[in-house]
């Protein structure tokens, strides 16, 4: 069930790395020229980056980044534009797909050069996924015009879904990938890879280029950390195996999200500690499921021209050096920052267009059940005694929050905002570590990814798995916290 069949496909044509490069010391590398243009473009799209996602700065009362500040100001600001912005993203995306799936059925049939205005190629799907996000476009108007049933619409289903999510996810990636692209086109992946290498790979045997994607979730979101992935994966950078650990085990949420779950339990005085027991709750199931099925058993399969990361040894001064001058070859091959901007908006929308549907009619349908039906609280039942075992207050609480997160990973904070002091922060930091939800995430991974593919029933296992490995973990470090008298 788990072998590597699992992940073929005899329509797919993939290619793999036959012959391991030779590890080499920066004796034996190509040192590019440090000339003006090339550097210079590298330092500007490298820096605009960094400040755009890295550099806090006050906002509202609070610490952010203006990456934050930027949707956060549109979806504020603009709430109806950005309504009707996602609903025509959403429409497109089920007209799109329905068009490229008629065409390729032979229901219908469309010129060459339309077919290319339209990119119909890059719509095509599976029929699972046509469905979703057909049933997006149905979905959509009902939500936004508020014109359902309030198990529908309502504030804790339809309108978390659409307010919550699919209006910020609209706005996000576009923005991101404006920005983003920066890095990846102008040398920044390269420099950044080149740097995260020694500890990416040892570790969680990922190329150290995917710190970039797990930065850009950190500080972002996500969807920014996913669009990453994507493009990389499509350069034939990462390997299914890759993508597979990078967007399951470090698509993780964003720093302000995780003050967020901390105010609402009521335990935003404890910020620093909660952010960083949630580094090493990512860390430690990172390590462990890597070496694992299913993760160890995806084939290390690319989908495009195999371009692996040469392995290096060296001082961090020959990594400093070889990754500059990989940043500067990549700067001088690239184009124009303007361009590189303009390219990466136009994949952002494509990409929201896609997954947005999707995102929709699976994430409302994962919430309505969370909130209309008791099948959580059942499941849940042979849980309290292990919490009461554990020493967890308020098990029967701590108990259906700790795996209602599946469906959305802002509900078990709220369960547990009347719970004890030691509940609230066990269930805070196991629900942002989870990392997988099928109102966001799991959607997303899925439609993004249908390629290698990323599947419910892999994504289910793997929630399942990153529960039971951080129960125990979440408990020493509740226990340790609330032994030095913070909670």
């Amino acid at each position: 069930m788990f072998d590597e069949t699992a992940w073929s496909r005899e329509d797919q044509d993939t290619k793999r790395v036959e012959t391991a490069p030779e590890t080499k010391t920066i004796e034996d590398i190509d040192l590019a020229e440090i000339r003006g243009g090339p550097i210079s473009k590298f330092v500007v799209a490298f820096a605009v980056g960094f400040f755009f996602f890295l550099v806090p700065v006050p906002w509202d009362g609070q610490i952010t980044v203006p990456f934050d500040i930027a949707v956060n100001w549109i979806t504020g600001t603009y709430p109806m534009f950005a309504g009707v912005y996602a609903l025509g993203l959403i429409a497109a995306g089920g007209l799109l797909t329905t068009l490229a799936e008629f065409r390729k059925r032979g229901v219908i049939s469309i010129s060459d050069n339309r077919t290319e205005q339209l990119a119909l190629p890059y719509w095509e799907t599976s029929t699972p996924f046509w469905f979703f996000r057909v049933a997006g476009a149905v979905l959509a108007p009902v939500l936004f015009f508020e014109i359902g049933p309030e198990w529908l619409v309502g504030p804790a289903t339809g309108g978390l879904v659409w307010g919550t999510l699919i209006l910020s996810v609209a706005v996000i990636i576009p923005i991101g990938a404006i920005f983003i692209n920066l890095f990846v086109e102008l040398g920044g992946l390269e420099f950044v890879g080149t740097m995260a290498r020694p500890i990416m790979r040892p570790l969680f045997k990922i190329p150290g280029r995917s710190a970039l994607d797990s930065v850009a979730s950190w500080v972002g979101s996500y969807s920014v950390g996913l669009y990453v992935t994507r493009n990389v994966f499509d350069r034939g950078e990462y390997s299914k195996q890759d993508v597979y650990i990078i967007s399951t085990c470090f698509a993780t949420v964003s720093i302000g999200f995780v003050g967020v779950v901390a105010a609402t339990v009521d335990l935003l005085e404890l910020f620093p500690v909660i952010f960083l027991s949630y580094l090493v709750c990512i860390a430690v199931t990172g390590i462990i499921l890597v070496r694992i099925p299913p993760l160890s058993n995806v084939p290390e399969e690319y989908i495009a021209e195999p371009n692996p990361e040469t392995p290096f040894r060296g001082s961090p001064g020959d990594y400093f050096r070889f990754g500059l001058s990989e940043a500067v070859k990549k700067a001088e091959e690239g184009g124009t920052i303007l361009g590189a901007s303009v390219r990466g908006f136009i994949d952002g929308i494509k990409l929201a267009i896609l997954i947005l549907g999707t995102i929709l009619s699976i994430g409302l349908a994962a919430v309505i059940v969370a909130e209309n039906t008791p099948v959580f609280d059942i499941i849940a039942q042979p849980l309290i005694p292990v919490f009461e075992l554990l020493g967890i207050p308020d098990a029967e609480v701590v108990a259906p929050a700790s795996i209602i997160g599946i469906t959305e990973m802002f509900i078990p904070a709220l369960l547990v905002a009347e719970a004890d002091a030691m509940a609230r922060f066990f269930i805070a930091l196991l629900s942002i570590s989870q990392l997988i939800f099928f109102s966001a995430t799991a959607p997303m991974m899925m439609d993004m990814f249908s390629d290698i593919p990323i599947r419910f029933r892999d994504l289910v296992l793997l929630f399942v798995m990153r529960t039971i490995i951080l129960i125990p973990v979440i408990t020493v470090i509740t226990h340790a916290v609330a032994a030095l008298g913070l909670l």
